[in-house]
This record gives C-alpha cells, structure tokens and sequence, in this order.
C-alpha cells in the first residue's frame, strides 16, 4: 500500500531523529525510514544510527573502561592495596555496553511513538522525486509518497578492497563494539600473556573529507588501556585534519608519543598488501615499509581496518532523481539550509559535503531544518567554531581554528599562540608521566586579541573545552581570558595563565602550584 506523508526523513540516526521529532511537534506527519545493512562480518543493531550504536557511546565507555585500568595502577600511590594480578574480562564488559545500547534503541522507538512518528524498518530508494519504494522483510512492497524528504543515512567504514583477504578477514569499528568475546582471544596453542593481541588498526590517508583516523586512535587506545597487545599501522600522519603545524608541538603527535609510552606499538609509513588465515586461527598481515621498502609480515589475531568512512547512499538512486554528488567522496552537496540540487530533498548528517562528522551538529542541524521547513523558522545552522574531543587516553579536545588554518586565514604575522605544557595535581602523586599534556589557544594579534582556536591535551578534555567553546563563540579575547579566575587547583585553570608565546621561544613549561 501507498501511504502519505509531509516528511519522510530516510536514516534512524541521530540527525534523521532529531529533525523527524521536531517536524512532528509541529503536528506535521512524519515518517522515519531506517535500516541496518549488517557489516560484511554480518554484525547488526537496532534504531539510533553510527553515534549510538557503533560511535560515541560505545566508544567512550570502553574509553572508560581503559581508565578505570589506569586508576588502579595510580590507587596504589594513594594508598589502595589492590590484589594482583588486575584482570580485565572483555565479555563483562561488553555485555554491559552492549545492553546499555539496546536501551537506547528501544528508547528512540518508544520516542518515535510519542510523538507519533512512523518508523519503517526497511531499506528504501527513490522510484520518483516524491516517492521511496521498499520491501518488508517478508517481502512485501511499501510505498512512501512524501511532500519533502529529508535524507540522513550516515556513513559506513571503508574496506581497502585492493587489498587481498581485507574483506575476508578484517574487521571495522563497525564490528568491534558487538564482540562477544575479546579480540585479543585466540585458541591456546601455547602459554601466552593473558589476552595476547596484535589488532592491526590501518590508518589510510587519501583526502582530509574522506577520513576518520581518530576513530582508530580512540580504538588503539582503549585496547592497550584494558591490556590487550595492540598495533597501529600509519601510511603517513596521525589525527590528519586536526593540528597538525609543523613544530614539535603538534598536537597529534603528543596524542601517539603518549599511546606509544603506554604500550600501543606504531608502525609507521607502512602499506598492508595482504592478509592471510593461518592453520593456528591467527592473521598474518604483509606489508611494505616505505622508509626502507622492505616487505615485512606479523601475524595477529585480529585485524582490525580504520581507513575512513564512506556516505550509505549507494542503494538510495539518487541519481535518478538528480540528488548531486561530489564524485570524489559520494557526499551530497548542500546550500546554507541544508537543500540538495532537489528543491524538496534536504540532506543532514554525515553524508553532506564539508561538513563536520559530528552527531551534536547533525542534530543541531536537523532540529533547525525543521523548524525552516515548518515552523515558520530562518535560522541556518551555524558551523563555525564546533568543538570537539578524540577519546585517546590522553584526550584532545579543540574548538575553533588550528594554528595553520589561523595562518592561512590572517598571515603567520597576525597570529599570537600562547601554549603551555603543565603537569595535572593528580599525576603527582601517582607519578605519571605528563610531558604529552599540552595546551595551546591560537589568538588574532591586533590589539583586541580574539581567541581563534584552543586546543587541550589532557585529563578530561572534552569537560574542559565545553565551556571554553562558548566564549569563543561569543568573541572572547584573551584579555578578557585573562580577567577570568582560575579554578583551583584543575588543568582547566591553566588556560586562564597562559602567558608564554612560541613567537618568544621561552620554555613553556609550567612550574610552581
């Protein structure tokens, strides 16, 4: 049967729900059109999209998980007598994670039919401009007409397919979160440290758009944090697309000395060529070494690819109906209001060109586009000055511009850098390395001197940027910076002393309480 609609928004994710919500409150009627290709290892989920299911949430618990294993090393230095060995099992906690997500779907369902909402599990695509066919999984057709149409089907990992046995034998982060049992485990063939694995995490760098090698760090990270043997191969340089200025004080550059010191192994300016399955059950990876063109082997028991993500619209027909593209990344290009080449198809999230890969936009984004769309609404979202976190074990968060976009925009002598390397209270005591904690806010010159960009390696980072991000989104300077009092004693509190340029070459270091 066909059935009518004022918006159809295809993808269940959170920019899809939270302008489906919105255009419902309105007392327009709205369906949600969502469906779960299960990865090529036939892993699946429920309603919620990448951020719920297989991203954040996931993600920052077992980024959780990590620190509490680093807490308990620190407690001794406080006192705690904690019994040795300290054992980590990845089947408690991923039930738990696991669990704690299907939550999450169930409340996305229950929240649809509040607000009265049609969710449609099926996998559609478009047969007119205005029309979306699809079949049931008992096979049966539906037809959705829709006034306007909202498109927000996210991404999906890329597999590097050219490479022999990465399909085959690989994992992505999509598979990563719904492991029953760790991927450090393979059958005993003799005695090995507990959880013994080598997860072969392969960064691939093409384009800055095309690529999400955080994700990869986050996953490195937290897998060395709960004990497991781990390995990160890099074709050329970490965290690509954040601060990279090329000093010895780039920011991605502390993030992986500081894994790298806490045991994740990096193998760098490294190409895989194959992987293979042993008679053991391990994986043997080959690649080429670039820096001595060598060809090298290892053999590991999990392969784990983090080479970029790709836009799910394959299967939508966009083409059909004249959605534009850009050829090179299969992102839909979008105006300032979200609209595609197809005056009533809008398009949200992560699958629109040039716009951050980040689930508070494509929320913030989506609940704007229906207020324009229905409730008599113009304001555009606004994607300047977004701020944002990589989960690693030392975290790193920023908002606003790096110090080379900020040299690109206003010339290198027009731009003041205040930094500082500082030592957080509670690594003192547990003796802990902090020479990777590192501070730096990117500043106009000229006699306002407004802040342009902050950038923070440490302890909870994204606490710590949060509030930071909303003065710089109302024009802070950094004399007005430096009128604001510190709390103490906290990391945060080092932003508001930050006094030593680079220009001036002084040691950066902070020193005293």
């Amino acid at each position: 049967g066909e059935s009518k609609y004022d918006l159809l928004v295809i993808g269940g994710g959170s920019g899809g729900l939270a302008c489906a919500k919105e255009a419902a409150q309105f007392g327009r009627k709205v369906a949600v059109l969502d469906y779960v290709e299960p990865s090529p290892q036939g892993t699946k989920w429920g309603l919620g999209g990448t951020c719920v299911n297989v991203g954040c949430i996931p993600k920052k618990l077992m980024h959780q998980a990590a620190l509490l294993g680093s807490a308990l090393k620190d407690a001794e230095r406080y006192g705690w007598n904690i019994s040795q060995p300290v054992q980590h099992t990845w089947s408690v906690m991923a039930k738990a994670v696991q669990n704690y997500v299907k939550s999450l779907n169930w409340g996305h369902r229950v929240q649809l039919q509040d607000k009265k909402v049609k969710y449609f599990n099926i996998k559609g695509s478009f047969s007119d401009p205005h029309t979306i066919r699809g079949l049931t999984k008992a096979g049966k057709e539906v037809v959705i007409t829709a006034e306007k149409i909202v498109l927000a089907t996210g991404g999906r990992p890329k597999y590097p397919t050219h490479i022999a046995g990465a399909l085959e034998y690989g994992i992505t982060s999509d598979d990563l979160f719904w492991l029953k049992e760790s991927p450090g485990k393979t059958k005993p063939t003799c005695v090995l440290p507990l959880f013994l694995l080598h997860l072969y995490e392969v960064v691939v760098y093409i384009s800055l758009t095309d690529i999400s090698p955080d994700v990869s760090l986050e996953c490195a990270g937290f897998l060395t944090g709960i004990g497991l043997d781990t390995t990160v191969m890099i074709r050329s340089i970490p965290l690509r697309g954040f601060d990279q200025v090329s000093t010895k004080h780039q920011m991605s550059s502390l993030v992986t000395e500081h894994m790298e010191s806490y045991g994740t192994k990096f193998l760098k300016k490294c190409i895989p060529t194959k992987v293979e399955k042993l008679e053991s059950n391990k994986l043997q990876v080959t690649w080429k070494n670039t820096d001595l063109g060598t060809e090298e082997t290892d053999s590991f028991d999990t392969v784990m690819w983090a080479v970029g993500r790709v836009p799910d619209t394959r299967t939508l027909n966009l083409e059909t109906v004249g959605v534009k593209t850009n050829s090179e990344t299969g992102k839909i290009i979008v105006d300032a209001s979200e609209a595609t080449s197809v005056p009533h198809i809008y398009a949200v999230g992560d699958i629109t060109e040039g716009r951050p890969e980040l689930t508070p936009t494509a929320i913030a984004a989506g609940k704007l586009l229906a207020r324009r769309l229905f409730g008599q609404s113009s304001e555009l979202m606004d994607y300047d000055s977004v701020p944002t976190t990589v989960f690693t074990p030392l975290e790193y968060g920023c908002v606003g511009l790096s110090e080379e976009e900020a040299v690109q925009c206003y010339g290198s002598d027009n731009i003041e850098v205040y930094h500082a390397y500082y030592k957080p209270l509670e690594f003192t005591v547990a003796e802990r390395d902090a020479t990777q904690c590192y501070m730096k806010m990117v500043c106009l010159r000229e006699r306002e001197q407004r802040i342009l960009g902050l950038h923070f390696i440490g302890p909870n980072a994204g606490e710590v940027i949060q509030g930071f991000a909303l003065g710089i989104k109302c024009g802070a300077t950094y004399p007005q910076l430096m009128k604001t009092i510190g709390i103490h004693p906290t990391c945060a509190e080092e932003i508001t002393k930050l006094h030593i340029t680079k220009r001036s070459g002084l040691d950066a270091t902070v020193t005293g309480c």
